[in-house]
């Protein structure tokens, strides 16, 4: 029969719905008509050698005969970093001035790449990437939030296909960021540790969900997943905000970003997909209850009228079984 689970991070419920649940094999997507990309294609903006077409850049990691990242601002941005952060009161109304950044993350010179096929030192240049943008932007005593995120495939929300990903820096703490923190607080006053902390060792000793382990960091499914193949990757070391991961950890998080990505690559065909890295609110310092960790969303069922109308998920995957089904797959 369906079951109930409580997600014990978020306290959100999600129904694992057993009867009506799917064999992980079943989300293998469909093969896709296939067109070789280019290496280089002459009208995109992100490739090497069409700089000129992009925004105002903002930092670059250098290489060999070129760039390996590079960071510009959005040409469309939904946030702009001109101007003070002004709230506004109109009786029941509340507004504010859209001040913060909005930039995007060029992670590769060539076009034809997906970050399942990077090499470690290629996805490390990324991770590295994220990590002095988030410290920078950390900075600015108008930020409260920053969010760093990948939007991989058009279902997924992308519309260019040479490998980028964004961050955004934002004047409030969104609800979701607030509610979760407010949790994890409430955790550790009850029991005396962080939640995070405590979830990951539940999941070491069950490793029935776990789905690849690091050095660093571990992925795997949550005992309450949202929806199918949803995965978290913590770093094994306690740490709330990203831009305290150390230099010499980075490799492993790359290593554990490559293998989880591919998994999902060769194992369900290249899906669509979103990754976020979520951390305490940027004018935060070090704290004891909360976590710094990433979650990966494949994009591969539709949010219908009940997730619309009450707020919860149906899940029709077992997590055990899907990260059974992801341990076993073999990456070329």
């Amino acid at each position: 029969m369906p079951e109930l689970r409580q997600n014990i991070i978020t306290r959100e419920w999600v129904i694992i719905a057993r009867e009506r649940a799917e064999r992980p094999d079943q989300f293998v997507q469909k093969e896709r008509p296939f067109t070789p990309l280019p290496r280089y294609k002459p009208g995109c903006p992100f490739c090497l050698g069409n700089e000129q077409l992009t925004s105002k850049e903002v930092y670059r990691r250098s290489g060999d005969g070129g760039w390996k990242v590079r960071v510009v601002m959005n040409k469309f941005p939904a946030l702009l970093p001109e101007g003070d952060r002004v709230r506004r009161v109109d009786g029941i109304y509340r507004s504010m001035t859209a001040v913060g950044s909005h930039e995007v993350i060029i992670e590769h010179p060539r076009h034809d790449l997906s970050p399942a096929l990077y090499t470690v030192d290629e996805m490390t240049e990324v991770l590295a990437t994220y990590r002095s943008r988030y410290a920078e932007l950390r900075k600015d005593h108008r930020v409260e939030a920053i969010i760093i995120f990948k939007n991989h495939g058009e279902g997924a929300g992308t519309s260019l296909q040479h490998p980028h990903s964004q961050i955004a820096a934002m004047p409030i703490v969104p609800t979701q960021i607030r509610t979760r923190l407010e949790e994890s607080i409430r955790f550790f006053d009850e029991m005396g540790e962080c939640v995070f902390c405590r979830t990951l060792k539940q999941e070491l000793v069950e490793r029935v969900r776990i789905v690849y382990e690091g050095e660093h960091f571990v992925a795997f499914l949550p005992y309450a997943a949202l929806s199918p193949f949803h995965l978290w990757i913590f770093p094994r070391r306690h740490s709330s905000s990203f831009d305290e991961i150390y230099e010499w950890e980075l490799p492993d998080l790359a290593r554990t970003m490559i293998a989880v990505l591919g998994k999902l690559y060769h194992g369900l065909k290249n899906p669509d997909y979103n990754y976020s890295i979520r951390s305490v609110p940027a004018q935060d310092g070090h704290r004891d209850y909360s976590h710094w960790y990433v979650t990966i969303i494949p994009r591969i069922t539709r949010t219908a009228g009940f997730e619309f109308g009450s707020g919860m998920y149906i899940n029709t995957t077992v997590p055990e079984e899907s990260a059974e089904f992801l341990r076993e797959v073999k990456i070329p």
